[in-house]
Order: C-alpha cells, then sequence, then structure tokens
C-alpha cells in the first residue's frame, strides 16, 4: 500500500529515519493495537501511536474521567469529566490524526476473557496499562494464548518500569513469569495513596508507545527478556535480564 501525499508529509521526520523508512512506515499504517487501560498510561501511549500512523487502536476502559486524573491523564479535559474514559479519549485523539480507526470498547478485562478474547484477535501488539496485578495477569495469559507481543508499563510514585513479553516463545518470559502469580489488586500500590509524579507517568506511557512501534516495525535492539526501569528521583535507568519461568502456568 502506497502512502498519500498527505502522509507523506504527515510522516516525513519517520521517512528519514533509515530505521523506519518507507516499508516500515507502511507497516505501522497497517497495524492493529490494542491499549488497556486508559489513565496516565494509555493516555500518552494512545496519543503517540495515533501520532505514528497506527492504522488500528482499540482502547480498552470502563473509567469514567473524574478531576483528580487530570494531574497526569492529559488527553482529558474538564469538560470531560464524567464521560467515559474511552468516548473522551477517542473524540480527542481523532484531532491528532483523523486518517486512523479507532474502536473504544468501555469495559473491563475479566476472568472470562482469559480463555476467549475475541476482540483481541489479529492485533498486533497489546499496552498494557492497568493498575493491578489480577487484571495483568489475565491480559498477560491472553497475549500468550493469542501469541500476541505484550508492551507491559507501570509506574509508581517516582519510579517506572517497562518490559515486552513474548511469552509462547521457548526462551521468552511472560509478564507471569516477572511478578508470579500474585492476583490480589491491593498487591499493588495504589496511586490515591501512594501519589505519583505526573510527568513519570507520561514519560513511561510514551516508552510504551515506543515499545509498540518497535514491535510492529523491529527497529533498533531487540527487547525479549529485559526489563527497563526507571528512577526520577536520581534520575537514571537499568536494564534488568529476566529469565522464564519452566514452571510458569501460562507458558512455562
Amino acid at each position: 500500500m502506497a502512502l498519500t501525499d498527505d502522509q507523506l508529509d504527515r510522516y516525513a521526520r519517520h521517512l528519514v529515519l533509515h530505521e523506519i523508512g518507507g516499508a516500515r512506515q507502511n507497516a505501522i499504517c497497517a497495524s492493529h493495537v490494542a491499549i488497556i487501560g486508559m489513565g496516565g498510561i494509555g493516555c500518552p501511549a494512545l496519543q503517540y501511536c495515533a501520532a505514528a500512523g497506527v492504522g488500528t487502536i482499540t482502547i480498552i476502559d470502563d473509567d469514567i474521567v473524574s478531576l483528580s486524573n487530570l494531574q497526569r491523564q492529559i488527553l482529558y479535559s474538564d469538560d470531560d469529566i464524567d464521560k467515559p474514559k474511552v468516548e473522551a479519549a477517542k473524540i480527542a485523539v481523532q484531532k491528532i490524526n483523523p486518517d486512523i480507526e479507532i474502536n473504544a470498547l468501555q469495559m473491563r478485562i475479566t476472568e472470562e476473557h482469559r480463555e476467549g478474547a475475541a476482540f483481541l484477535k489479529g492485533v498486533d501488539a497489546i499496552i498494557d496499562g492497568t493498575d493491578n496485578f489480577h487484571t495483568r495477569l489475565i491480559v498477560s495469559d491472553i497475549s500468550v494464548k493469542l501469541q500476541i507481543p505484550l508492551v507491559s508499563a507501570a509506574i509508581g510514585q517516582f519510579h517506572g518500569q517497562i518490559g515486552t513479553f513474548y511469552g509462547w516463545q521457548n526462551e521468552a518470559p511472560c509478564y507471569r513469569c516477572f511478578v508470579g502469580d500474585a492476583h490480589d489488586p491491593d498487591d499493588c500500590d495504589n496511586c490515591a495513596e501512594q501519589g505519583v509524579l505526573g510527568a513519570m507517568v507520561g514519560l513511561m506511557g510514551s516508552f510504551a508507545a515506543m515499545e509498540a512501534i518497535r514491535v510492529l516495525t523491529g527497529f533498533g535492539q531487540n527487547q525479549i527478556g529485559k526489563l527497563q526501569i526507571f528512577d526520577g528521583l536520581k534520575p537514571a535507568m537499568r536494564t534488568i535480564n529476566l529469565p522464564k519461568d519452566k514452571a510458569c502456568t501460562s507458558c512455562g
């Protein structure tokens, strides 16, 4: 599929990158990314995926916009308070790039989706920006079952972490290999209680979009089995290697 004149202009800064170019920009435009959780991570991830030209983006969240969200979820405004996040996000992001298709699903990922998530079939990458282990582990299991690369990003106060998981592959860990079988939402720090720096959330959401684009195009170094940890207080970033858990209940 050839890029139109308008697309050549819109994506010009990608096209001159040797690591992207025309073929990989075409791949981005033909791709489908799902973003689960339209909070602090999901908002910038959606903005940058849309701006990059990801052809179809499915956004999933059951929450509504509240005033306390606006400190870090900068896709929303005061006018969006009490509106479903997915609907507000869809309207906002279509102003960024009207050429892309947005599927807005106002729903929560639950146990029933672990064995059957038809709305994710055919997706090329999943970005998980949810806020509890229970949902994250279900999303991880879906990723393994459907063999969809999973970009998992998380934040807390001044810290963030991100990894891309291909758990169905022989030597690649899944997210469950990393965190174990924890399933209680209370195991996650609650940003309402712990607090979070808004700019840190934006950093990790943008990072998640970059990793999704890495999945779609293959640019740069492969991130399988690596977790990036960012400390905003220092600031500094370090990489740790994650082994595959041969006893993992999902991918072992």
